[in-house]
């Protein structure tokens, strides 16, 4: 049981990508639809986030062009690196994922892939919009302004 919790705790994935390119307005964490050899090659480590986005499909959240690596010892039983795959939400956060992805300008995008405690993987995602490229400019100086400061008060 331990073991398990030190193994939760060590797989994040994260959209780096995600936090230049959108402003975050509201997250959600979302459990993943998953077969077998998929949750052994996230727990290698083997997933990536890039370009990754949600849809709202029949009152369903579905996760498209997220990639999990072939799991290496997945015989004839493997998955597909990029299919679509299923997201459990509750009623009311798939309502407000489908009047979001409606309104336009605002999107859903996955943040984080992990495995909880439990053993269970999970998808923080957000209703996210998308920055303008002088909103880009000025978290880039924020950030370099942070560096900044970090660097004064370390000497």
């Amino acid at each position: 049981m331990a073991a398990k919790e030190k193994i939760g705790n060590n797989i994040l994935i994260k959209n780096r990508r995600a936090s230049f390119d959108y402003e975050f307005i509201e997250t959600f964490e979302a459990g993943i639809v998953l077969t077998g050899t998929e949750i052994k090659s996230i727990r290698l480590g083997k997933a990536n986030l890039v370009d990754t986005y949600c849809i709202v499909e029949r009152r369903e959240v579905w996760v498209k062009n997220m990639y999990i690596a072939e799991y290496f010892y997945g015989t004839y039983n493997n998955h597909s690196a990029r299919r679509e795959r299923k997201l459990l939400l509750n009623r009311k956060e798939i309502k407000k994922l489908e009047t979001a992805n409606k309104n336009n300008g605002f999107t859903i995008v996955p943040v984080k892939l992990f495995i909880n405690g439990k053993g269970l993987a999970k998808l923080v995602i957000v209703i996210a919009k998308g920055k303008k490229e002088y909103d880009k400019r000025q978290s880039l100086k924020e950030r370099d302004d942070k560096r900044m400061i970090q660097s004064v008060f370390r000497k």
